[in-house]
């Protein structure tokens, strides 16, 4: 195990930071009003606070590839918060497969009442995460380190949501869904470049899966920064392919 691998996770103090927080804070607050995204300021700054945590970490563990910290602003933080308003069952938990830094799941347990799973077969990205948890005060979360076949087999239908943001194919994130969604339990990806291609094998996995397109958006990001496509996709019927399937056939023997 290298020294990166076994490292300890140490957060610094962030009370020197305070007037660069607010400032941060301050502008993500314009960022959310544009696109009408209903939260406080107070979990805004709390936001920023776990944004300033990963800068800290990402020092010596590779998170994220984004190190300006008002381009991470909305590449990071108004990205996760886009799929809140599709997260309306108040009462209900969510699944993050591929949390990576924590994105999108602390922002939206930070800014919800939900309880979630952050989950990432990184090691070292969980225990980065689990640690930025612990000093946020977040415990309606649980930090995993699996991989999301293994772990579907012993969580079955126990979500009423799971998302995921930039980790793999639309065929390939239903097919993770399927079995950790409760009946009605909605999918909802956030996808960058969505090819026509991508999107038809993803409809055809669907109908496989059980799962049916029941919303799908697009935004623009600010100060030009990307286009994003929210797709939602509701478990409303059995799957007709028993999931999940052996560790890795997803993505390497895809059902369509």
């Amino acid at each position: 195990m290298s020294d990166t691998q076994s490292r300890t996770i140490v957060l610094e103090s962030l009370e020197s930071d305070r007037p660069f927080i607010d400032k941060l804070a301050d502008e993500l607050q314009e960022l959310v009003d544009t696109h009408q995204i209903d939260v406080s300021h107070d979990q805004l700054v709390r936001c920023v606070e776990h944004l300033c945590y990963v800068e800290q970490v990402n020092r010596y563990i590779n998170l994220t590839r984004i190190s300006d910290m008002e381009d991470a602003l909305v590449l990071h933080i108004l990205d996760s918060l886009l799929f809140l308003p599709y997260l309306s069952d108040s009462s209900g938990s969510f699944l993050d497969i591929g949390t990576g830094a924590g994105y999108p799941g602390i922002p939206l347990a930070l800014c919800s009442s939900l309880t979630g799973v952050l989950l990432d077969s990184v090691g070292k990205k969980i225990r980065a995460v689990q640690a930025f948890a612990n000093e946020l005060g977040l415990s309606s979360v649980l930090c995993v380190h699996d991989r999301v076949e293994d772990y579907a087999r012993a969580h079955r239908d126990s979500f009423t949501y799971v998302v995921a943001r930039a980790v793999a194919p639309i065929s390939v994130l239903i097919e993770y869904a399927t079995p950790l969604l409760c009946k009605n339990g909605l999918l909802v990806i956030s996808k960058g470049q969505l090819t026509q291609d991508e999107f038809d094998t993803g409809m055809k996995t669907a109908r496989i899966c059980g799962l049916q397109l029941v919303q799908h958006d697009t935004y623009e990001l600010p100060r030009e920064m990307g286009h994003r496509e929210l797709l939602v996709f509701a478990k409303n019927r059995v799957s007709s392919v028993k999931l999940p399937r052996a560790t890795g056939l997803a993505r390497k023997q895809p059902l369509v």
